[in-house]
């Protein structure tokens, strides 16, 4: 039975995307590599984010979520994560909107453009289990991707 993982999504197949491995037995996080070369300009007010194509999708227990984490060395190259942690949640895989397909939304703080280069490790995930409240009664479906939960 599987419990989690990653895989390539639609569209991406013959881009030589790289499944995420942690690097050591007591890493909490799987390495992710961009999946094309894009460029995070400087930021200036006003300037929107970078989202970062990975070409992956996760899938996880419904009680899991995963989390998209800057690496350590991230922010003294610039990088800041637009939202601070992106979380998703288990419903998010193969979403009719994307095919579950998450990015990685940057800002970029430093003094000049960021030239990423396919293959280059722009974060991490983590995958952890969440809990509820007594008496919750949610039963909403999800019916999009990224976003999704606000559109009405």
């Amino acid at each position: 039975m599987r419990e989690r993982g990653f895989e390539v999504v639609k569209g991406y197949e013959d881009k030589d995307i790289h499944i995420p491995e942690r690097k050591t037995a007591h890493s909490a996080g799987y390495d992710i590599e961009a999946a094309e070369d894009i460029t995070i300009p400087k930021f200036k007010p006003g300037i929107k984010p970078t989202l970062i194509p990975t070409g992956l999708k996760a899938y996880c227990k419904e009680d899991e979520c995963y989390l998209l984490l800057n690496r350590s060395s991230g922010p003294k190259k610039g990088f800041m994560l637009a939202n601070s942690v992106g979380l998703i949640d288990s419903d998010y895989y193969e979403n009719p909107d994307n095919d579950g397909h998450f990015y990685f939304a940057y800002f970029n703080c430093s003094d000049h453009d960021i030239e990423v280069k396919k293959g280059d490790i722009i974060g991490q995930v983590v995958f952890t289990k969440f809990l509820i409240c007594d008496g919750d009664n949610a039963t909403g479906v999800r019916t999009g991707g990224f976003g999704s939960t606000d559109k009405k």
